[in-house]
């Protein structure tokens, strides 16, 4: 899939806001002295209340701008039939 039809939808499913559950979590991690996210962590969420299922995927590069990352994501949104997805972005120290 295209880096920005990847991103487009997800971002659209972002901007939606919480709708109920299953829930995914998509969270960046950036260096606190870089712009740059090598990590996303991707978490899923059944039901109100359930433990979090995680995945973890790793980039040499910005995750938010790799193709096989972005596009991995909208699959994993797809098959977990998610109604929420949230994004955010967390500093690593």
């Amino acid at each position: 899939m295209n880096i920005d039809k990847a991103k487009k939808r997800i971002s659209k499913l972002v901007k939606k806001g919480f709708k109920g559950y299953p829930l995914i979590e998509i969270t960046y991690y950036v260096e606190n002295n870089s712009e740059t996210a090598h990590e996303v962590v991707v978490s899923f969420i059944i039901e109100e209340g359930a433990e979090p299922q995680t995945q973890k995927l790793s980039s040499k590069n910005d995750a938010r701008h790799d193709e096989t990352i972005q596009s991995t994501l909208v699959k994993i949104i797809e098959r977990t039939q998610a109604v929420t997805v949230n994004e955010s972005v967390s500093v690593l120290s």
